[in-house]
């Protein structure tokens, strides 16, 4: 018996959210093949089976909240495992075929009431509340269907069923807050052997399938719900490739790039709604979305720079002239030798990692008592996406050449949008770029991205009218705006790296003779 655990998480990520099992138990895998995906607060984490054999059994349900390590299933090596399955298959036939009339009977004599518990909700987690029942009172359901889904305040946790049989009572109704080991619902799984016996003898088997469809049996899992709920899309409108039809994380990435105008589709309906003629409530026209666990955490970590850090924020503006004028001159050269645009953020790159040489303190950290200074330069770059935002970590980009750093913003970028960032991509930063301007915006005050002492936020280039030798003249102007840790960083020392990012920029030579 092969144990399956929960790989390395990446630095001070120590627990993941099992979103989708890709195997059951009894299904046999090969070496590589994927078990399962994982959640954590920045990524998605996939597993891979260790060894060739058969699913044995599964330790850790989709919902759960495993630590790094923790065991999330058994696989059973060689064809060993799935002799049993083969030979109790043919027993049930058998027994159907001397007692045909019987089997049916003994379903019901057979069957008992199995509870329908709470599982682990994680560590520190004790209760929660029940949020949807998929299922009602009276309704046939099969083994691993999806009979309700239970809410903390770290994650969603879906409850499958335990067996096959009718969901006879429903304990504990939505709205309902429930401990953790508390039980749910009934089940009978006196039911369960009516249904296999009648769908062998053929003929009831196209009265029953439907009325397990009607009950929509197949649920789609965790990190696809939630990509959907953010992107506005249905199960209606993304194609699922899983079993039974399961719309996966992946079908929903397929779906938003194929059709971006999909994502947006539902907005007119969930607008509608309060404009209807009979007056409501407030809360009647409001939509509650749990957080994901990305959005949480973003949330925790900009609370906490603000709580922690005495963060003070710095401008200027920038001529953008020189800049443009050089990029233009040289951007089709550029693209044919190197095989990637020259854009604007290799210039403010650059230009960052030219004046934090000046000013060391803004590309250092506080650990305890003691101030980190660091002889290199590993640059964020801020990236929106459709779950958040990311910041990817360009290493070493103070020794990197504009066709390098170029090359590893557009790679960095592409992961950010796919959703495959690594945990090593995102961490281990100095300074961070937050680039506003791409969206419209024209000033504003970029938040530190701890345990970092200084951001520069870039801006919208507008045209304005600039005094310049004494006459008016109409210039391509940016603000900047940098946000520093004012416990490590001085008012002079900001001011002078803004004013050396602002001279590179308006005049790119200074970087060639490091001035």
């Amino acid at each position: 018996m092969t144990d399956v655990r929960v790989p390395t998480l990446g630095e001070s990520v120590t627990e993941a959210t099992v979103a989708t099992w890709f195997k059951k138990p009894g299904d046999s895998v090969a070496v590589d093949e994927m078990l399962c995906e994982l959640e954590t607060d920045k990524v998605t984490v996939e597993v891979p089976s260790p060894v060739a054999g058969t699913l044995s059994e599964i330790v850790a349900a989709e919902g759960e909240t495993v630590g790094v390590d923790a065991l999330l299933a058994q696989i059973s090596e060689g064809d060993s495992a799935p002799a049993p399955k083969a030979e109790e298959k043919p027993a049930e036939p058998a027994a159907a075929d001397e007692a045909p009339a019987e089997a049916p009977k003994d379903a019901p004599k057979g069957g008992s009431d199995v509870p329908v518990m709470v599982p682990t909700l994680g560590e520190s987690v004790t209760e929660a509340t029940v949020s949807t029942w998929f299922k009602k009172e009276g309704d046939q359901v099969n083994a691993d269907d999806m009979l309700c889904e239970l809410e903390t305040d770290k994650v969603s946790v879906e409850v499958p069923a335990p067996a096959s049989g009718v969901l006879t009572k429903i304990m504990a109704k939505e709205g309902d807050t429930v401990e953790a080991g508390g039980q749910l619902a009934v089940m009978s799984d006196g039911g369960s052997g009516a249904v296999a016996h009648s769908v062998e003898d053929g003929t009831p088997e196209t009265t029953t399938a439907p009325a397990a469809q009607g009950g929509k049996d197949v649920e789609d899992a965790p990190s696809a719900k939630k990509m959907m709920a953010e992107n506005n899309l249905t199960s209606d409108q993304v194609t699922g490739t899983g079993k039974d039809g399961r719309v996966m994380k992946e079908d929903v990435q397929k779906a938003l790039a194929a059709a971006p105008a999909a994502a947006s589709a539902p907005a007119p309906a969930a607008a509608a709604a309060p404009r209807a003629p009979v007056p409501a409530d407030d809360a009647s026209r409001e939509e509650r979305v749990k957080m994901t666990r990305l959005r949480q955490t973003i949330a925790k970590r900009l609370k906490d720079s603000q709580n922690t850090a005495a963060m003070l924020t710095t401008y200027n503006e920038v001529d953008m002239g020189a800049v443009m004028d050089l990029r233009s001159e040289y951007k089709d050269l550029f693209l044919k030798k190197h095989g990637v645009k020259l854009g604007f953020m290799s210039f403010f790159t650059k230009a960052c990692c030219h004046a934090l040489k000046e000013v060391p303190e803004v590309n250092a950290e506080i650990d305890g008592t003691e101030i980190v200074y660091k002889n290199y330069v590993h640059m964020g770059i801020a990236a929106g996406t459709p779950t958040g935002l990311v910041v990817p970590v360009i290493r070493d980009a103070d020794s990197m050449s504009f066709a390098d750093i170029e090359k590893a913003i557009a790679e960095k970028g592409a992961k950010a949008r796919d959703g495959k960032l690594s945990m090593a991509e995102m961490q281990g930063g100095s300074f961070t770029i937050s680039n506003g301007g791409v969206y419209g915006s024209l000033m504003s005050s970029p938040i530190l991205n701890p345990p970092q002492s200084g951001i520069l936020g870039m801006h919208k280039i507008q045209d304005r009218p600039m005094a310049i030798g004494g006459e008016v003249v109409i210039r391509p102007m940016m603000y900047l705006a940098l946000s520093y840790d004012h416990r490590i960083v001085d008012g002079k020392g900001a001011v002078t790296f803004l004013v050396r990012v602002k001279e590179a920029l308006e005049d790119p030579r200074r970087l060639l003779m490091d001035l």
